[in-house]
């Protein structure tokens, strides 16, 4: 007998005024950005840059580049194993929601987005490092991800999920900087140009434990491809407003925090190699500390360690050993 284990999903707008929850992750892009003496500043950059990206990547109809804005919410979902009311942040991810100005309608966005998840600290930064310790060469642990994948495949078809979205989730990343990138033919009109990976990263296949596939597109003026992780058929799912949506979100924030790759100089070429060293970039005017997001990532992982992974283990190891 399998138990059923419960979601509880909790909405918060994401403005200038936005204040991270305790429960956040700290090192979770929009958190970071709302913390420090310039959090309002940054904020406020921040959507500056995310509705004038949205607006020229929706140009048709819209001649003087303002007819849309981005409304962005941080979705919070708590899981309650032991059925008691008590939950433990299992992911935040973002929806977006898109303003019309001119027919004054709300559209809705897709949600996901960005992807943070206290289990995924834990995977990489607790298990994975110290299994490594032990190891000549670098190896994956066993069954590395297989608990993190399923308990968001099961939030995914989740009641709870269906009640509040009508479309799956689609996670927008960074391209993996010891990874090399082909140009292909393929161009899609809102994603862009697509390229293909020389060989599969770790992260697309722990995404995959997640039941999420994933292809890289290039969209116009961008100068490197992002990796979309989605269910389904991302190019015939969503409209090209639903993908503007992602797009102009996630890669405003990947030139604030990897503005070696998205904020280069140079545009990705046919063969693409991310540089996470490359000096021919341009700084956003939005501070950020880069060092203190790893140092919290290890801290971030622990945490989970004590407060959810050790506590249910048993419980966590018999649900997912019966999970189909």
């Amino acid at each position: 007998m399998n138990k059923d284990f419960s979601f509880t999903i909790k909405r918060i707008r994401f403005d200038e005024h936005y204040q991270p929850a305790d429960s956040t992750r700290i090192t979770t892009n929009f958190a970071n950005l709302a913390r420090g003496e310039c959090r309002q500043q940054n904020l406020r950059n921040a959507l500056t840059m995310i509705n004038n990206r949205f607006n020229a990547l929706a140009q048709w109809d819209n001649p003087k580049g303002d007819r849309y804005s981005v409304e962005l919410d941080i979705i919070s979902v708590d899981v309650d194993i032991d059925g008691n009311g008590a939950g433990f942040p299992s992911i935040e991810v973002l929806k977006t929601n898109i303003v019309d100005h001119k027919t004054n309608e709300r559209i809705e966005g897709i949600v996901g987005n960005n992807f943070s998840s206290y289990v995924r600290d834990y995977d990489f930064s607790v298990l994975l490092l110290e299994h490594n310790k032990q190891q000549a060469q670098f190896s994956i642990p066993e069954n590395f991800g297989e608990l993190h994948g399923k308990l968001f495949k099961y939030f995914v078809n989740s009641d709870a999920y269906k009640q509040h979205f009508k479309k799956p989730p689609v996670i927008c990343l960074s391209v993996s900087d010891n990874k090399t990138y082909q140009r292909t033919e393929n161009q899609h009109p809102v994603l862009g140009v697509e390229y293909l990976p020389n060989e599969s990263s770790l992260t697309e296949q722990y995404f995959n434990k997640m039941g999420l596939q994933v292809r890289y597109f290039m969209p116009a003026n961008s100068v490197a491809p992002l990796a979309f992780h989605f269910v389904g058929d991302l190019l015939n799912d969503y409209t090209n407003l639903e993908l503007i949506s992602t797009i102009s979100t996630m890669e405003t924030f990947q030139k604030i925090y990897r503005p070696e790759i998205y904020n280069a100089n140079a545009v990705a070429g046919k063969s693409y190699k991310p540089d996470l060293k490359n000096q021919d970039h341009s700084i956003t005017q939005i501070v950020y500390d880069r060092e203190e997001r790893s140092k919290l990532a290890i801290a971030q992982g622990r945490f989970a360690e004590e407060h959810f992974i050790k506590p249910h283990r048993a419980t966590l190891e018999q649900w997912s050993a019966n999970y189909a």
